[in-house]
């Protein structure tokens, strides 16, 4: 007989806090444990598998589905560095009923990416095993649960399939090595010095990936993927008793162990002194420096601790706005910083102070955040502050609240989880919104800056800094970071001064202008307005998400009209203007001005258009006009935000060509543009380039005339709810009635075979990329083909290249095509190896692609192919953001947009042929462009 604990028959949770009277609290008891939400079930088998069911209709026809595990790294022996990682592998590499690639096949045959939909993770505490399937079949939803049986207890270990994987996992090791990783290494085991956890990282070792014995990968296996560790997280759109009955039929009979291996919690011991850690690297791109103090792990299950995270919470975001304030400063002292506080690993929490810094900064940047700890800790945040974080918090809240019935399925699979997992709380929104009504007004400006003085301790702290390893780059001492917290201590600081500007957003009062055209498209659901101005608006009225409207604007000329003199500054000056606020309001008046609404809108010039994108709550949506009013009417010239940002931009590039990475895209972008002068590699002498007033002045062109701009509007609004904000502020935008169009620059990319090779890096890794591009005729038909065949290489290279040859971890393809400024074509093929292998991998990318040219592909790739379409179009005529780019393409290029909706009859029309032709047209092996990384001689 099963032990089952089922949240809907918990008494009720209102009587516990008075529910519905929504009264600030002064007496909850604070020592009542949270409840568990009503809409899920929660069960426990008579073998310890835990389970947790949510129906939830977001997305439609689809449920998220794991297998979790309280297994990970940190419970290997000496002779399984890295094998609880591995054995995930092997879930994917054959089990008892799905041998060898039979699982992946079935799981793409029914339209299931490999990556998005399909794949699974490991960590140092856990494994999960996520899928995402369909439900609109009896027959899959029992064939996915089979599936995560066999994960939990029938794997093949075939020992083929083991030695193959071998290869992919080390591939995995070699992508995600550099400089990062190199400093990381070194840090590690300071952070988690004397501790398990510094000598398990999941990844493992390639000594221990290339030798490991069968039976010690097995011997995992069978230790530690049990019930008692086990949960099954179904969350979708199905009946929830169905779904229980399911694990009970594949789970209730998984056999308890006699003897079972405890499962350990491993801990970090403390210690009194400051342990610091400096790594430097020749490939490293910033510097940086972070201060962790750790701390004692805390449980959070009454409403006590669950208010404890409220008062947390609002420290945290206060100073961050705070460190966000300095980075506005003409030489900021860092280029960005973050308080932050949470899990560090299963046994301990985590306080960090953490900033980004220019070379030959980090002294600076280290006493800058802590005199903004230390401010706080002496005198306090303001009232002002507190009001309004206590107002964007309680926003956030009823935001998640609205979105409850839209939430998708994935996030609350993330929050069952880590209730597993961690003992996190699973109380419901509703529940956790009804909370912040009631105790937000109670908490004390007292209790948020008493944070500073707990957790600046002197104990358990960790100072971690990184830098480039070069010329000219002076790297601190460890007593040189030891003093400047003496400093910081010993000096005198000020109280913050919490400047706020309480004008209108808008000073004027304007006359709206009139709607002189209109037309609806009652299939879809769609409104046309044309205004006086010349601006046109769309309008897409959804329930997709309860608080949420996007919208989007754009109008033809960009960069390109800009001379080859002053395209750095216009190419910036989206983000130049855009980082002075907008009126009379800096970036930071701003950001206080909004504060409690959620509003944004943000400006840019790409090469061919000028755009405007942004999103705002249903409520605030007057807000979002007012700041697209502002954009186009009142944009700011400020010196001090276009020194801000100059700094940061400098910073950003002043160590970005020493990544071999970065190198080989530049090459990369450089051969496909032919050298041009607008696909410069971004360096810091090419950013010399910018200046303010030549960006002002080209922003204002470009947005001085609003006549020839698309507004598209997508969400949960009223149409009629619209028209007096389109009028008042979109047809009073100014409009000078010119008649102009993007400028084509020239750029195109080479004919013939063009290869480079760069060499560059201190890791044995390699990687390269293969364009084919060319003119196309520009139909629809062609459009979807070119994607399509990137879509069905995507599978069959990383069949031959990863599962078959064991060559790489992953492979990139991907195909489109451009209408403008000329119709071309691009498909692109990318991948990393080991160097000793690349050429090899290489061959076998253009075997396969003259296979599909000569031999078509097999009617079963097809069919994955265009099932996986169907299941995508299924999701994305559920998404405001879909529609928002489809509406717009289609006004501007005069499409019918109807093809939103009848993109079924291109899926349905593909077949082996056309994409055979497909092949033929657009492989063409006598005209590419590859571009490949190796690291340096000697490597």
């Amino acid at each position: 007989m099963k032990l089952i604990y089922k949240a809907a028959v918990l008494l009720c949770i209102a009587p516990l806090l008075g529910m519905g009277t929504a009264a600030p609290q002064t007496n909850i008891d604070l020592s009542r444990q949270l409840p568990v939400d009503p809409l899920v079930t929660i069960g426990t088998l008579d073998n310890g598998l835990r389970y947790y069911i949510r129906s939830n209709k977001r997305p439609e026809n689809r449920a998220e589905l794991q297998l979790v595990l309280n297994v990970g790294s940190v419970l290997e022996d000496e002779d399984q560095i890295g094998l609880a990682h591995f054995v995930e592998h092997m879930a994917f590499n054959g089990t008892e009923q799905f041998p060898r690639q039979a699982l992946v096949d079935y799981l793409e045959g029914i339209g299931m990416k490999f990556g998005p939909e399909i794949n699974a993770s490991t960590s140092f505490d856990e494994t999960i095993y996520m899928l995402t399937v369909p439900t609109d079949s009896v027959e899959i939803i029992e064939t996915a649960f089979q599936i995560l049986e066999e994960w939990a207890h029938k794997l093949a270990f075939d020992p083929e399939m083991i030695d193959g994987e071998r290869g992919v996992v080390v591939e995995e090791w070699r992508s995600g090595r550099g400089a990062r990783a190199r400093m990381f290494n070194k840090q590690f085991p300071v952070l988690f010095k004397d501790s398990r956890y510094a000598e398990r990282l999941p990844i493992g070792t390639v000594e221990s990936l290339e030798s490991f014995e069968h039976e010690v990968l097995k011997r995992f296996y069978r230790d530690w993927y049990r019930p008692d560790l086990m949960a099954v997280i179904a969350v979708g759109d199905f009946e929830g008793h169905e779904i229980e009955e399911l694990i009970e039929e594949h789970f209730s009979f998984l056999p308890v162990r006699d003897e079972p291996r405890p499962r350990d919690t491993f801990t970090v011991p403390d210690h009194e002194e400051t342990l610091i850690t400096i790594a430097t690297d020749p490939e490293a791109t910033e510097s940086g420096v972070s201060i962790y103090y750790k701390q004692p792990m805390r449980a959070t299950i009454t409403i006590g601790d669950f208010r404890r995270l409220m008062v947390e919470r609002l420290y945290n975001r206060m100073l961050n706005n705070r460190l966000f304030e300095l980075t506005q400063q003409p030489d900021p002292p860092f280029m960005y910083a973050s308080s932050g506080q949470g899990r560090l690993i299963r046994s301990k929490e985590v306080y960090v102070l953490g900033a980004s810094v220019a070379d030959g900064g980090i002294v600076r940047g280290l006493e800058a955040i802590l005199t903004e700890a230390e401010r706080v800790a002496r005198h306090g945040f303001t009232a002002t502050e507190m009001e309004r974080e206590k107002a964007e918090l309680l926003l956030l809240m009823e935001h998640a609240h609205a979105e409850r019935e839209t939430t998708p399925s994935v996030a609350y699979a993330q929050e069952y989880s880590a209730a597993f997992l961690t003992g996190e709380p699973v109380p419901g929104i509703s529940y956790e919104y009804e909370l912040y009504l009631r105790m937000s007004p109670g908490i004390l400006l007292e209790e948020v800056n008493g944070l500073a003085r707990e957790w600046l301790t002197n104990r358990n702290r960790v100072v971690l800094v990184n830098a480039p390893e070069k010329e000219g780059v002076q790297v601190p001492t460890e007593a040189e970071l030891l003093a400047a917290f003496d400093a910081v201590r010993s000096q005198a600081i000020v109280a913050y001064d919490d400047a706020v500007d309480d004008g209108p957003l808008v000073p004027e009062t304007l006359t709206p202008g009139d709607v002189t055209a209109e037309n609806v498209l009652e299939d879809l659901g769609v409104y046309q307005w044309d205004l006086a101005n010349g601006v046109r608006v769309i309008l897409k009225p959804t329930q997709f998400k309860e608080d949420e409207i996007l919208f989007r604007a754009s109008s033809p000329g960009g960069t390109s009209l800009a001379s080859d003199e002053d395209f750095i500054a216009a190419s910036t000056a989206g983000m130049v203007v855009s980082a002075a606020g907008v009126g009379s309001f800096d970036r930071v008046e701003l950001q206080k001005k909004l504060a409690g609404q959620v509003a944004v809108v943000s400006p840019s010039i790409g090469e061919l258009y000028e755009n405007l994108g942004g999103s705002a709550l249903p409520e605030n949506v007057e807000t979002l006009f007012q700041l697209i009013h502002l954009t186009f009417t009142a944009p700011r010239r400020d010196s001090n935000a276009y020194l801000a940002f100059k700094s940061q931009v400098e910073a950003f590039l002043a160590n970005r060509s020493v990544d071999p990475v970065e190198a080989f895209h530049d090459s990369l972008t450089v051969a496909l543009s032919q050298s041009h002068f607008r696909a410069r590699p971004p360096t810091v002498s090419v950013y010399e380039e910018m200046d303010l007033e030549k960006s002002f002045e080209f922003y204002r062109d470009r947005f001085g005339d609003a006549g020839d701009f698309t507004f598209v509007f997508v969400g949960n609004f009223d149409v009629e709810s619209m028209r007096p904000l389109v009028r008042t502020y979109l047809a009073t935008l100014p409009s000078v009635g010119r008649i102009e169009n993007w400028r084509d620059v020239g750029i195109r990319p080479p004919t013939g075979i063009v290869e480079k090779t760069v060499r560059q890096g201190v890791e044995p890794r390699s990687q390269t990329s293969i364009v084919f591009s060319g003119p196309i005729e520009f139909t629809r038909e062609n459009q979807y083909l070119v994607s399509s065949l990137g879509e069905l290489l995507q599978i069959k290279l990383r069949e031959r290249l990863r599962e078959d040859l064991g060559g790489t971890y992953s492979v990139t393809v991907g195909g489109s095509a451009a209408r403008e400024p000329a119709p071309f074509y691009s498909l692109q093929v990318s991948f990393s190896a080991d160097p000793e292998r690349l050429e090899e991998l290489t061959v076998a990318v253009f075997d396969e692609m003259n296979k599909l040219k000569v031999e078509g592909p097999a009617d079963n790739d097809v069919a994955k192919v265009t099932e996986a379409q169907r299941r995508s179009q299924e999701t994305n005529l559920e998404q405001n953001g879909y529609w928002l780019y489809q509406l717009l393409y289609a006004d501007r290029y005069g499409v019918d947009p109807r093809r939103i909706i009848n993109h079924s009859q291109l899926i349905d029309g593909l077949s082996s042929g056309k994409l055979k032709d497909a092949a033929v047209r657009f492989l063409n092996l006598e005209n590419y462009v590859r571009v490949t990384l190796y690291p340096e001689p000697g490597v």
